[in-house]
């Protein structure tokens, strides 16, 4: 479910990519999630009554999580090769790992992904830009809470009810720029947009959400190291943006860093199995 879900948000970023010239980054992201969270109403059709608390607060910060790592995303993207964005996007999870973590072995992986990055930006062709990892670290933290609110929304008992709340939150919440440049759009470029809603939002985060709700926020963090690889093999195939090998280097030691990292940490008693725990009382 996972690698599906990978797959669709990297070749939806590539296609919205393509209207960032046009339409700008955040108005693309903003429409994108207007359009997936119409299809979802449409098909899910969620209830709104007999919802505790709790739940409507996942299905909110859950859908909060959604509307700002796109737009910070989509920013980075803007500024720096894709493949880079959705690597520093990654370091969400590591970081959310890392804090419930008490053992020098999480602490090794950390530095090691930390090392990653460095290869990624500071070696001679390097990819640093201040204003595009500004919006990539962002995305990182939305990311984090994304990772702890798929696992939180997937097990609470709304299921796909409370994901297509949580997206519609994320309309929402984005709305007044996706209506100021909806007419702006030429309806090819809708065509896009709906294009990237389908793949990029309605079945990846169906397929995260499902993900949280047969397993724990360790086991779908970890196997969101997958991201930066796909991001960069996506990338070079739709957008012809290739990084150098150095980077290439950079980018699989901070996933293979980072899973160890989310994965350990769970396995140690850290945030991933708190929380799995946490969901199992629910």
């Amino acid at each position: 479910m996972v690698i599906v879900g990978s797959l669709g948000i990297q070749t939806s970023s590539s296609l919205s990519a393509s209207l960032f010239d046009a339409l700008g980054p955040i108005p693309v992201s903003s429409m994108r999630m207007l359009v997936a969270a119409i299809v979802m109403l449409v098909l899910v059709r969620p209830k709104l009554t007999d919802r505790s608390k709790d739940e409507w607060v996942g299905i909110v910060v859950y859908g909060l999580a959604m509307a700002a790592m796109n737009i910070c995303l989509y920013s980075a993207i803007d500024h720096i090769p894709m493949g880079v964005a959705v690597t520093l996007e990654f370091l969400g999870p590591c970081v959310v790992a890392l804090t419930g973590s008490h053992h020098w072995r999480e602490g090794l992986c950390a530095l090691v992904a930390l090392a990653g990055v460095g290869l990624i930006s500071f070696t001679p062709g390097g990819y640093f830009n201040p204003v595009g990892y500004l919006f990539a670290l962002g995305s990182a933290f939305c990311f984090g809470l994304y990772t702890l609110f798929a696992d939180k929304v997937g097990k609470a008992g709304t299921g796909l009810d409370g994901l297509a709340l949580s997206v519609t939150v994320a309309a929402l919440a984005t709305m007044p720029v996706s209506v100021g440049h909806a007419t702006h759009a030429t309806p090819a470029q809708w065509g896009v947009i709906a294009a990237s809603a389908l793949l990029g939002v309605t079945i990846p985060y169906t397929m995260d959400t499902l993900s949280g709700r047969i397993t724990s926020a360790r086991v779908v963090g970890t196997l969101f190291s997958i991201d930066p690889a796909m991001s960069v093999i996506i990338a070079s195939l739709i957008l012809r943006q290739a990084i150098t090998l150095t980077a290439v280097f950079g980018v699989i030691v901070v996933s293979l860093a980072g899973a160890l990292l989310v994965w350990v940490s769970g396995g140690n008693g850290g945030n991933g199995e708190s929380h799995e725990e946490s969901s199992e009382a629910e």
